[in-house]
């Protein structure tokens, strides 16, 4: 049974930085297509970096700059820097997985089947 934890989220000020990660277990992580998603309240959920199992890479046009999205597949665990956070990005963050992906759909939402629980990130200005 997949399994997806996040941890990481907190409060911080603007400009400040947090590291999201995402413990992985039931499945062949290292071949899984992997993203993060965020929800902030009366929004739709929507892709922030998405990462497949040759390493390419997406962002939101609102993160890129800012956020790098990484593995580690000895750790089965998936990580999310965030640096020069804004205001904007308070919102629940998810993460997801998927067997695989299209690389032009990293960032959708319906491309992937599983997802953690969130974590929560906060954002003063």
């Amino acid at each position: 049974q997949v399994q997806l934890v996040e941890s990481g989220g907190g409060s911080v000020q603007a400009g400040g930085s947090l590291r999201l990660s995402c413990a992985a277990s039931g499945y062949a992580y290292s071949s899984y297509c992997m993203g993060w998603f965020r929800q902030a309240p009366g929004k739709e959920r929507e892709g922030v970096a998405g990462i497949d199992n040759d390493d390419g890479t997406s962002y939101a046009d609102s993160v890129k700059g800012r956020f790098t999205i990484s593995k580690d597949n000895a750790k089965n665990t998936l990580y999310l820097q965030m640096n020069s956070l804004k205001p904007e990005d308070t919102a629940m963050y998810y993460c997801a997985a998927a067997p695989t992906c299209r690389w032009y759909l990293r960032l959708s939402y319906s491309e992937y089947n599983y997802w953690g629980q969130g974590t929560q990130v906060t954002v003063s200005s």
